[in-house]
């Protein structure tokens, strides 16, 4: 038996960086794709060298051919304009709405038995696109998100007490944009909850530094947006899903009932495992966590509402 087969869409900085991980971890042999000619290639050439050293028994493909990500187990699309200063995600929405659904109804005709990732801003509603353009089953369609987020929260949190980040608990749902939920009744160090080991309002800063997070990094990148946090996170789900490790991640899968929630992509915690997002898992939330939520809900239907799907 062969490698497993992702196809990234997009050899930009979050394309190939998760190519690249991809590649280091051996999970699967890589097709990266571009519009751009040249730039897949000489990056995927410029990887596949490096796996003498690296000791990597995969192949790397760059491609302006979909035809070469025939029958990919995993395709991730990051394909999309990124995010510039003063920019919201909801600025982007009509521009990478056209190219996720060019790309979409490409990757289907060569992939039709694909799980998709949908990394492209704003994330929320492009998952809802993929999902429409597809016909996938529900379950074969997730958005990275969560896993970023609670991972800029995880970060923040470890840094303020000082401590391992590998003793730090904490989820991130919702929206991908400034109505996501950190949630603090559910972060926990070193088993302790958060609220016992800070103040509110180091906590209340910690919140909205991660709601920030992607903002703050473009302000100081100035000509691109964060790539190598987003890459781990895609991993993070590639690696589930591939090794079928059943594991509890947060992204962004189907509710049907969930926190009140139905018939709508929404940030969650899922159980990912070789079937995509094989069960969504509620979690006990605080009263005022479960109007974020609702909240939250209540914008990422209206930005999908601003769409054709």
């Amino acid at each position: 038996m062969g490698n497993r087969k992702v196809t990234i869409v997009g050899a930009g900085n979050v394309g190939a960086t998760t190519a690249h991980l991809i590649v280091l971890k051996q999970l699967a042999d890589v097709v990266l794709i571009d519009v751009v000619e040249g730039i897949p290639q000489g990056k995927a050439l410029d990887m596949q060298q490096s796996c003498p050293i690296e000791g990597c028994e995969v192949r790397i493909t760059g491609t302006n051919s979909y035809e070469d990500t025939k029958d990919s187990d995993v395709v991730i699309i990051t394909a999309g304009m990124a995010r510039k200063p003063g920019m919201t995600r909801e600025d982007l929405l009509l521009i990478n709405e056209r190219i996720v659904k060019e790309v979409t109804e490409k990757i289907v005709k060569q992939s039709p038995k694909c799980i998709i990732i949908v990394v492209t801003n704003p994330i929320d509603a492009m998952v809802q696109v993929v999902k429409s353009v597809s016909g996938f089953p529900k379950s074969r369609v997730i958005g990275m998100a969560g896993t970023l987020d609670t991972a800029r929260f995880k970060t923040f949190i470890a840094k303020e007490l000082n401590v391992s980040v590998k003793e730090v608990e904490a989820f991130v749902l919702g929206s991908h944009g400034d109505s996501m939920v950190p949630l603090v009744s559910h972060a926990k160090v070193k088993g302790k909850p958060l609220a016992s080991l800070m103040k509110k309002e180091r906590i209340d800063a910690i919140v909205k530094r991660t709601r920030e997070g992607g903002a703050e990094i473009v302000s100081l990148l100035k000509t691109g947006s964060a790539f190598y946090a987003p890459a781990s996170s895609i991993v993070e789900i590639v690696e589930s899903i591939i090794k079928d490790s059943k594991k509890i991640l947060p992204c962004i899968v189907y509710l049907d009932g969930e926190y009140g929630i139905k018939d709508l992509f929404f940030g969650a915690v899922a159980r990912i495992g070789r079937n995509g997002a094989e069960e969504a898992i509620e979690l006990k939330l605080s009263d005022e966590e479960e109007k974020q939520i609702a909240s939250s809900a209540e914008h990422v239907r209206s930005s999908i509402g601003k769409i054709k799907v």
